[in-house]
């Protein structure tokens, strides 16, 4: 029988897999996933499993896991529209659905088929009983609740399709971080990856920084240029190029440390290879500032996590099983009664 300790096992022994790859096996993959997707490269994809380890290590996993009702009154059908933007970003919600006893009708990105798929096997292998309960599908007629991820268009359609049955739908959200222009030159670096990790794409991606009025840009882009290896990528690099003409052609005032450019606006969202930025004169003013944007902010980040909210620099792109996407408890969602 499937119960609740018989899946946070299963899920528990695929942490361990996942943390005991080969190095052969890893390669392996990223070849492949890049051939599907051509952003997913091997150190994203290193990185993404990495991330899922981590999700999975068992003593995290248990106390997470023990918050939530342990089976659920009636089994439902939870269709579940997967994003694709980085490597293995669907998994949480696969883990949520079937940790709580439900069956996952998925349906993947076509951006992110291969690893998905292939995740899904090593976890049908560690307990084949999940056979019955996962079903890749292209329509989800047959759900009984959804969880959907896409962009703020997507979403509207979502909420349109959905909205007989109990739903997440989740829209657009991008991270921000905090410089208050008294960083060390090692906590300055630590951003770096919250920055260009998956070349931007994901939702835990700074694409806005708020400075202090006056801040010297030098430090903060010297402390990033280990990261100058994001131009190998000719998706990267073309965007980079393409960018950087614009504000040139444009004359948009900006800062190039030859791989990223920096830009005042008081967009969220910035293009791959571009940052913005935003001053602030005294907290209050940041304060404002970030609240104004909340609903749009999936993370918030700053050195050493010492703004209330926030998480360390280098911290965006490792989410603990319980920072959930868009703040909405998908576990609490499928404990109620569906």
């Amino acid at each position: 029988m499937l119960n609740h300790s018989a899946r946070l096992a299963a899920f528990a022994a695929l942490g361990r897999r996942l943390a005991t790859l080969s190095e052969d096996e890893i390669l392996g993959l990223a070849d492949r996933a890049r051939n599907q997707n051509a952003w997913f490269d091997l150190p994203n994809v290193r990185t993404a499993i990495g991330g899922v380890a981590h999700l999975l290590e068992e003593p995290l996993l248990t106390r997470w896991a023990g918050r939530y009702r342990a089976e659920p009154t009636t089994p439902r059908k939870v269709g579940v529209v997967m994003a694709g933007n980085i490597p293995l970003v669907g998994f949480h919600d696969l883990l949520c659905v079937l940790l709580s006893g439900h069956t996952l009708l998925a349906k993947l990105s076509k951006d992110d088929t291969l690893l998905m798929l292939w995740i899904i096997k090593e976890l049908t292998e560690i307990e084949p009983a999940f056979a019955e309960r996962i079903q890749v599908v292209e329509r989800l007629n047959a759900a009984d609740a959804f969880i959907a991820t896409g962009s703020d268009n997507t979403a509207r359609y979502f909420e349109f399709y959905f909205k007989s049955r109990p739903h997440i739908i989740r829209r657009n959200r991008t991270s921000l971080a905090i410089i208050t222009g008294h960083e060390t030159a090692d906590e300055l670096a630590a951003l770096g990856p919250d920055v260009v990790q998956y070349y931007g794409l994901g939702c835990r991606n700074v694409s806005k920084l708020y400075v202090p009025e006056g801040y010297d840009f030098v430090p903060l882009l010297d402390a990033w240029q280990p990261w100058h290896q994001v131009l190998n990528h000719h998706k990267y690099q073309n965007n980079y190029d393409y960018n950087k003409s614009i504000m040139l052609v444009n004359a948009v005032p900006h800062f190039d440390n030859g791989f990223l450019l920096l830009t005042e606006s008081a967009a969220l969202v910035s293009p791959i290879s571009v940052l913005h930025y935003s001053y602030y004169a005294q907290e209050i003013d940041l304060l404002d500032q970030l609240t104004d944007v909340a609903a749009q902010t999936q993370a918030l980040v700053s050195a050493g996590g010492r703004y209330p909210g926030s998480v360390p620099f280098g911290q965006a792109q490792f989410p603990g099983v319980a920072d959930y996407a868009d703040g909405i408890d998908t576990m609490e969602f499928l404990a109620a009664e569906l």
